[in-house]
């Protein structure tokens, strides 16, 4: 049997080491909580213009307010309120596809794009159409609320072109976009947060994997506020009351045997 190793940390009485760092000596105080993310995922520190986009996304996913993961946050928060971390990983468990959009989807049609060294247009092309035509929604696009266009995905653009990381996912993303479009005959369909993100991990070397575990990184800061403001201003019952008010009972009829 091979044998299993770790390449994150290791201590003794003196030291701590994280990915060969000393963290003491080169970590506390030397660097930031978003380069620690990059570095234990990627296994490298980021230069100043990948923290610098990192640091926008993770901000961009922090907080949406009234939505599942932060409704039961609160309710689990005013259930079990000695047990902070209860509250928010009850939360955490709901970060999924339909409120922390579909960054996995959206980043694996632009690593295929990339991948298969086909032509952008034509790429792009056949897999709008094969979504389009299929009436399948299309990930990393579209938003119930922000139309014509993602106010989130127009800043993330601007500091990416700010940094020197609009590359070929940004580009690859920007003519999908034109391509969805046509497909949809001139309707606008907007490039959600989560669709430029996908691109912007990918240009700074997030793994696949990793993307969704950066959502809940993020979101698990915005979920601590709901957490904090609950004990000092709290909702949860207010709810629950809306809730047993806005769901009557109704009894079911009888089923014929």
């Amino acid at each position: 049997m091979t044998q299993a190793v770790t390449h994150i940390a290791t201590s003794d009485e003196k030291s701590v080491t994280v990915r060969g760092k000393d963290l003491c000596e080169e970590l506390i105080g030397e660097r930031t909580f978003t380069e620690m993310i990059y570095f234990l995922s990627v296994g490298r520190m980021p230069s100043t213009a990948e923290a610098r986009v990192l640091d926008a996304c993770l901000v961009t996913l922090m907080e949406h307010g009234w939505v599942p993961t932060s409704i039961v946050t609160r309710l689990v928060a005013d259930s079990v309120p000695d047990d902070v971390q209860v509250a928010m990983a009850a939360g955490l468990l709901s970060v999924g596809p339909v409120f922390a959009g579909t960054m996995e989807g959206c980043a694996e049609i632009l690593a295929e794009g990339i991948r298969s060294g086909e032509d952008p247009d034509v790429y792009c092309k056949r897999v709008a159409e094969e979504y389009v035509g299929t009436k399948r929604p299309v990930p990393g696009f579209g938003h119930r609320l922000h139309k014509p266009d993602d106010p989130r995905s127009i800043k993330l653009l601007r500091v990416a072109e700010e940094n020197g990381l609009r590359g070929r996912y940004v580009d690859l993303l920007l003519t999908l976009s034109r391509e969805v479009d046509a497909a949809r005959g001139g309707r606008h369909l907007t490039i959600n947060a989560t669709g430029m993100i996908a691109a912007l991990f990918l240009e700074i070397g997030i793994p696949l994997k990793a993307g969704r575990g950066m959502a809940v990184v993020s979101r698990a800061g915005g979920l601590l506020g709901h957490v904090v403001e609950e004990f000092n201003e709290p909702s949860a019952r207010k709810i629950w009351q809306l809730t047993r008010e806005g769901i009557p009972y109704s009894a079911p009829e009888e089923t014929q045997a």
